[in-house]
């Protein structure tokens, strides 16, 4: 850490952990980011030297181009994304969230402070070519990165890095290795469509309520009997809403849930295997069926070389010692996948557990994470861009 530290002088500490704050504070939903991606760009614009390029995409989006040494050299990118979670925020903080209902429980703030930390380092040392350093909006909708790739932002980019906090891992330790590092996605819904009557005269129905019951039971067989137990998948239902009043039976029921999975084979049973149930479910019940899928995020899958200069990247911040393995599947979605099907590059994953902290999960009211992770993301991320660019021109 000792090396980390060393790159940040007491200024530039202090400018990013008040930004870090700043963003914590008020902190801005999918699509909404306005006042963070000013914050964010101003921030940017104060970096000496300054930005060849500073400009707003996709709507909430920034994207600044730090120079490099030859600028014929195809770029490579850095991504910080920079969107809320509509959860009340419980930390204690001095800089909780101002904003009732919404707080940074994913650590998207520290995301885009280290990208910003990174700009700065990029600029005193820069890369081979030059770096654009992607602020990028709705990332918890899955909508974000598609949105930038669609805005042409990143055409002609030859690489592209991110990295997400994780306090399963303590400040100082980094993954990043090939293969899968989030799942695919996806978002379903069941509409189970019968008919209403009293509810002391069942026999009159076509009661969804008992069509929902069993169908919530049948989905859980499709991981357990019709996955192959070596390829990782998840069938959640999330939501069950049906009736108005106790002695009603309705006509309709709606279950949504989420599909997960890190393979695109797995992915695509997945849903005809549910699409399937629900239908033959609502058959039995004497009930219609109406499947609707919400394709998310696809798998997020690491190549070997671009993973490769990513690691060589972390070793030399960090030493040997501060690479590690992820150790478990990672289930949870990261539209940063998007980027890969397009571009090579290595998403990461960053530490961010103080010394003598708890693992809190991401997405509770009680996610914060450590400050020093914020110098640890710049650090290896502006590192990785230069060993990127160096070996993609």
């Amino acid at each position: 850490m000792k090396a980390v530290e060393e790159l940040f002088p007491q200024s530039l500490r202090r400018t990013l952990v008040e930004l870090r704050r700043t963003l914590h504070r008020y902190p801005e939903l999918s699509g909404k980011e306005e006042r963070t991606a000013a914050a964010l760009h101003a921030a940017l614009a104060r970096i000496e030297p300054g930005p060849a390029r500073l400009e707003r995409v996709a709507g909430t989006g920034v994207v600044a181009r730090i120079p490099g040494r030859d600028g014929s050299r195809a770029p490579v990118a850095v991504r910080g994304d920079i969107d809320a979670l509509p959860i009340s925020e419980s930390t204690g903080l001095s800089f909780a969230s101002e904003h009732p209902g919404v707080m940074h429980a994913c650590g998207h703030d520290v995301h885009a402070t280290w990208a910003v930390g990174a700009a700065h380092l990029l600029a005193a040392r820069p890369a081979a070519g030059d770096v654009l350093i992607l602020l990028q909006p709705a990332e918890e909708t899955g909508r974000g990165a598609n949105a930038v790739l669609e805005s042409g932002a990143l055409d002609g980019v030859a690489a592209i890095f991110g990295a997400h906090v994780d306090r399963r891992f303590a400040v100082g330790e980094v993954v990043a290795q090939e293969g899968p590092l989030a799942a695919a996605a996806d978002t379903f819904e069941i509409e189970l469509v019968g008919s209403g009557a009293h509810g002391a005269r069942p026999h009159e129905a076509a009661d969804p309520i008992v069509g929902a019951a069993a169908l919530i039971g049948a989905l859980q067989t499709i991981v357990a009997r019709r996955v192959n137990p070596a390829y990782p998948a998840v069938v959640s239902v999330g939501s069950v809403r049906a009736g108005s009043a106790p002695n009603v039976i309705p006509d309709r029921a709606t279950l949504t849930g989420t599909l997960r999975a890190t393979d695109p084979d797995t992915r695509r049973l997945l849903v005809e295997e549910v699409r399937r149930i629900a239908e033959a479910t609502a058959a039995v019940y004497r009930l219609n069926a109406n499947f609707s899928i919400e394709l998310g995020p696809p798998p997020l899958v690491n190549p070997p070389e671009p993973a490769g200069w990513a690691r060589r990247a972390a070793t030399a911040v960090l030493g040997d010692a501060g690479v590690v393995p992820l150790g478990f599947v990672n289930m949870g979605g990261e539209d940063f996948a998007a980027y890969l099907e397009r571009i090579p590059g290595c998403f990461l994953r960053i530490g961010a557990r103080e010394p003598g902290g708890e693992p809190i999960p991401a997405h509770s009211p009680r996610f914060y994470a450590a400050e020093e992770s914020i110098f640890v993301g710049a650090a290896v991320l502006a590192e990785t861009a230069r060993i990127a660019s160096e070996a993609v021109s």
